[in-house]
């Protein structure tokens, strides 16, 4: 395993071999070459653009070594010699293993995978003459498709192969028995960038993707799941994974004019995905862009895409990325790696073909088995350290890939181990051990590796392991640290899969506001919704005021909501406040002026009443039914305190009793006046010679018209509170900001009976009086009674309409109004002339002056 498209084949030997004093076999010699992608040696002078330095390039530093992946391989060796020292995994069995570089490359592939089953320098499958070395499994390949060439062949034989890198989501579908991931599905990972953008809100993002197969599998994967969550791509940038320098410079020319513009764009979010080389192509494009102005991004990367640059860019300026974010591999840091990372030296290029192309370029030195007289480049000096080195061409942490080799070669390790331990009854030998037997094993392995996380695999055979949100803060001197700033658990139950501090996160100087906001336009304030731009994506939209009687009360509202009932709109329609109660209550001062009235009115008819009383033996009281008089005036009273059932908060007794008591009290009043008028008629009527009518005369036939009469209403009323009784209602939809509380009629059409009915009583007795206003004085009562009944008539007769157009307390006011006039026509037209000459003329309250001449 050399580059991040290298693979690693393990080999179990016996333990023979072993005690006779063998060390760990653990030779680097890369049968397929070293670290290098190519090897040109040719030397030119390129000349940038303009607006950078003039600089030259020498092409053997532009050969394609990936020196921070040299950490696989550390990783590796390191695993396998903490194995061997450990009495209690494979007890005399010593581990080795072979590395092999696929240079990116599907013939060199497949070349290594048939020297790894076939004798040594002889290519001929399923024959192998070296029996003391044999296969265990391999772990490879760091590339998607260089995991699939190499499943290509390995599937044949069932031989175990575990990758540690990428595989398209699609391939996972079609599972092989002996093919496992030591990665959580791609899937899970582009679900998690999903809930990241919607986490902060980011709906407005552009996206950088490798132009191959696994760049497509991403955007078929991503962009459905964009759409489901209300995102955006503002555009779709291919990355081509462009290995010669000659095709970078096309790649740039290509895209001279347009990445410039998507750099300055108004999309603030970059989603990156790809896997080496792309990462070197991009910073050319970054390196070599004309910008106006620095500008910042939010870079959200993919796991496989690791900061990482050749040696030629040590000095390009990364802070491009300062702030970014990637769902990482989850990592941890195995005791006493750091230590063996700082033992690394020139030293072991016995046993490490790979070293000296790794330090040369790493340090940017020549080692003397190699320096030339006639070359410039210092000499190293072998005292170089690792540490020193800048984050994007080494790191002396862990990474999550090569974790991922260290959990590989222990998972190999535990079911080796556990074959063995097996098979000791059986009498199994090293030797006689074949690959596909460790398939079952490692199918069910469960175990925790030494810093005790968890190590299986699910059904499908790949690794149940989260992802590590993390936050890369770059320094000036392009060293950078990974800041953990929380976690993405695919198993996780719905919703709580991602977990993340948004204080510990650090973003690019570059933005004024943050978290930063990415969106194709400004946002919808509260008050408004969004409208889609026709032609544009869904994310583009404008915003228009909500409607009347509808609020928003979120940015970017799609639509409007209506207040619940018993609220409404502010006058900006993001808010809704509580509706207030309204009726009418004693404390106001409308409520103030109608109690005035209503008492003044009671005690005026109070008044009249004791006066009446008081002056019962005159005849002016006994000239028209004494108790006819007294019934009048009581029930009048009855009237005006019937007012108050109208005042405060409508309650079930209040609302029962409000229209049947003063229809029923108004009716006794109305028929007392009828009575009068029919009295006065038939007295009229009895004073002539022979007449019949002088038996009808007398108390019984007035009190038969009042009794009759007022029941008739009684049982209007008694039918209404049985059949559908009036109850208290709130009204919520009158009134915009009050809620109104009322008594429900119950029954409109017993409500306009009752009034009917009244007014039927009020138009008989008009009839009657008004025929009757031109009798003699002495009985001239009726011309009173027909200005009373005329009052009475203008104040019911606009009642009706006037009470169904207003809402509230006014309606109730309305009401008493109707009430309180009617009841103060009757009382002043009938007894204000008696009242002025009982209280004022008392000299012309005798029979001589109340009885014409021509009658005495």
């Amino acid at each position: 395993m050399c580059k991040g498209s290298g693979q690693c084949f393990f080999e179990s030997r016996s333990c023979a071999l072993h005690a006779q004093g063998g060390n760990d076999y653990t030779s680097y010699r890369g049968l397929s070459g070293p670290l290098l992608g190519n090897n040109a040696v040719n030397t030119l002078r390129y000349k940038l653009p303009v607006h950078r330095k003039v600089g030259h390039f020498d092409f053997n530093k532009l050969s394609s070594v990936d020196t921070k992946h040299y950490q696989h391989i550390l990783a590796m060796v390191f695993a396998v010699k903490e194995i061997n020292r450990n009495p209690r995994i494979l007890p005399n069995i010593t581990l080795g293993f072979h590395l092999y570089d696929s240079y990116y490359n599907a013939h060199k592939t497949f070349k290594a995978i048939l020297d790894l089953l076939s004798s040594v320098h002889e290519h001929v499958p399923n024959y192998k003459c070296d029996v003391q070395n044999n296969l265990a499994a391999v772990i490879g390949g760091f590339g998607s498709k260089t995991s699939i060439y190499m499943a290509t062949i390995l599937k044949i034989y069932k031989t175990p192969q575990l990758s540690y890198g990428s595989v398209l989501s699609e391939r996972n579908g079609k599972l092989l028995s002996s093919w496992y991931k030591m990665v959580p599905n791609d899937g899970h990972e582009y679900k998690g960038i999903v809930q990241l953008l919607v986490h902060f809100k980011w709906t407005w993002v552009g996206i950088f993707v490798v132009d191959d197969e696994n760049g497509e599998m991403f955007l078929q994967t991503l962009i459905p799941l964009f759409s489901q969550n209300g995102i955006c791509s503002a555009f779709i940038n291919r990355i081509q994974k462009l290995a010669h320098f000659d095709e970078m410079m096309g790649l740039f020319l290509s895209k001279w004019n347009t990445f410039p513009a998507l750099m300055e764009s108004n999309v603030n979010v970059f989603v990156v995905n790809g896997a080496p080389p792309s990462m070197e192509n991009l910073n050319w494009l970054l390196y070599l862009a004309v910008l106006t102005s620095p500008i910042g991004k939010v870079w959200i990367i993919t796991a496989h895409w690791d900061f990482e640059a050749k040696t030629y860019q040590r000095e390009w300026d990364i802070h491009h990325f300062h702030g970014a974010i990637s769902l990482t591999i989850h990592s941890n840091q195995p005791a006493g790696f750091r230590a063996f990372l700082q033992s690394v030296n020139p030293s072991w290029a016995k046993t490490d073909s790979f070293i000296t192309d790794f330090w040369e370029q790493a340090f940017d030195c020549l080692l003397k088995e190699s320096n030339e007289s006639e070359d410039l480049t210092p000499t190293c000096t072998g005292e170089e350290k690792l540490e020193n080195l800048p984050g994007p061409l080494f790191e002396m942490s862990m990474t999550g890939h090569s974790y991922n080799i260290y959990n590989a070669v222990y998972a190999i390790s535990h079911a080796l181990h556990i074959i063995f331990e097996s098979s000791s009854k059986l009498r199994l030998e090293p030797q006689d051990f074949k690959a596909w037997q460790l398939n079952r094993f490692l199918r069910s392995i469960s175990f925790n590796n030494t810093l005790g996380d968890a190590v299986h695999f699910d059904e499908n055979g790949e690794l149940i392991e989260e992802f590590d949100v993390t936050n890369w803060v770059t320094f000036p001197n392009n060293s950078f640290v990974r800041v953990k700033v929380g976690t993405l658990d695919p198993h996780a139950p719905t919703g709580k899969e991602l977990k993340i501090q948004d204080e510990n996160l650090v973003w690019h100087e570059w933005f004024r506001q943050v978290p930063p906001v990415s969106v194709c336009n400004d946002n919808c304030h509260p008050g408004y919704r969004k409208r889609k731009k026709e032609g544009e994506p869904f994310c583009c939209y404008d915003c228009v005021p909500c409607p009347h009687g509808k609020i928003s009360d979120k940015k970017d509202m799609e639509g409007c909501l209506k207040c619940p009932e018993d609220q409404y709109p502010n006058k900006a329609q993001n808010e809704c406040f509580p509706k207030s109660i309204i009726f009418l209550t004693y404390e106001e001062p409308f409520g103030i002026i109608i109690v005035s009235f209503i008492l003044s009115l009671s005690l005026t008819t109070m008044f009249v009443l004791i006066t009446f009383i008081k002056n019962r033996d005159t005849p002016i009281v006994k000239a028209n039914n004494q108790s006819l008089t007294y019934i009048l005036l009581i029930s009048l009273l009855l009237c005006f305190l019937c007012s108050f059932l109208f005042i405060g908060q409508p309650g079930r007794v209040t609302c029962l009793l409000r229209q049947t008591s003063f229809g029923i009290v108004f009716s006794v009043a109305v028929s007392s006046v009828l009575a009068k008028t029919i009295t006065v008629v038939l007295a009229f009527m009895a004073t002539k010679p022979g007449s019949r009518v002088r038996r009808w005369v007398g108390k019984r036939l007035a009190n038969s018209i009042v009794i009759s009469c007022s029941f008739i209403q009684a049982g209007l009323c008694t039918v209404w509170q049985i059949s559908s009784p009036p109850f208290p209602y709130i009204d919520m939809k009158s009134l915009n900001d009050k809620m109104i509380v009322e008594c429900n009629e119950g029954s409109a059409t017993m409500f306009y009976c009752v009034l009917g009915y009244m007014g039927f009583l009020a138009i008989v007795t008009f009839t009657v009086a008004f025929f009757a206003r031109k009798l003699p004085d002495s009985f001239n009562e009726a011309k009173y009674i027909t200005f009373s009944m005329l009052v009475f008539c203008s104040v019911w007769v606009p009642f009706v309409p006037t009470y169904y157009s207003i809402k509230g307390k006014s309606m109730v006011a309305v009401e008493i109004f109707s009430i309180l006039t009617s009841s103060a026509g009757l009382l002043g037209c009938i007894f204000s002339p008696k009242c002025y000459i009982i209280v004022m003329r008392p000299e012309l309250n005798n029979r001589h002056h109340l009885i014409p001449r021509k009658y005495q």
